[in-house]
């Protein structure tokens, strides 16, 4: 059994009672998207030194939150853990796959595949790219969620397969949003990552 099926096993759940950092320690495949759900509640300090010792309730009473808010973050956070994702693949969101669907279609592309990578960029060392792919090539692994093919260099497998393609909207800018269970390390704008 691996050391995150472990972690799975004995923290089932997230509770108001546990530290920010402990949430996102201890379910590192979902710490992206755990993340995000944190911030958007209207909590900033996802790595700040407050996440290390502060628990998400005293957290959010602390700014002016109540408890009802609290309990909704906790659900949400718990609903993220529930979604089933699969580390032998990569995969996109429905929301995220409507989008691109829309977007083939304005752009005369129906029928047109995901091409899914990473390049070099940013602060912390790589960007991921998301581009038009009329057919996969010899040198792809091909994926297919909701319909849609993904084509992906198999010299990049060992770092993108588990990845989860959102698209989110919201005040903040909206776009196509990755979660990465492999990735270790990303900087503050959220546009570029490491290993």
């Amino acid at each position: 059994m691996s050391t995150t099926q472990d972690q799975e096993k004995t923290y089932t759940k997230i509770s108001a009672d546990m530290t920010i950092e402990d949430i996102l320690s201890k379910f590192p495949h979902k710490s992206q998207k755990l993340a995000h759900e944190i911030t958007k509640s209207g909590l900033s300090c996802v790595g700040c030194q407050a996440a290390t010792w502060e628990t998400l309730e005293a957290g959010m009473l602390g700014h002016g939150m109540t408890l009802e808010q609290v309990q909704r973050l906790v659900d949400k956070l718990n609903a993220v853990l529930a979604e089933e994702s699969d580390p032998e693949s990569v995969q996109m969101t429905a929301r995220a796959a409507k989008k691109f669907k829309e977007i083939l279609f304005e752009e005369g592309k129906e029928g047109w595949g995901l091409r899914f990578g990473e390049q070099a960029a940013g602060c912390s060392g790589l960007e991921y790219i998301l581009d038009y792919s009329e057919k996969a090539d010899e040198d792809d692994a091909v994926f297919t969620s909701h319909d849609i093919e993904i084509h992906v260099k198999k010299t990049l497998l060992n770092r993108l397969l588990g990845c989860e393609i959102d698209f989110i909207e919201g005040l903040n800018g909206s776009g196509f949003k990755i979660s990465n269970p492999n990735a270790k390390a990303a900087c503050g704008c959220g546009s570029s990552h490491n290993y």
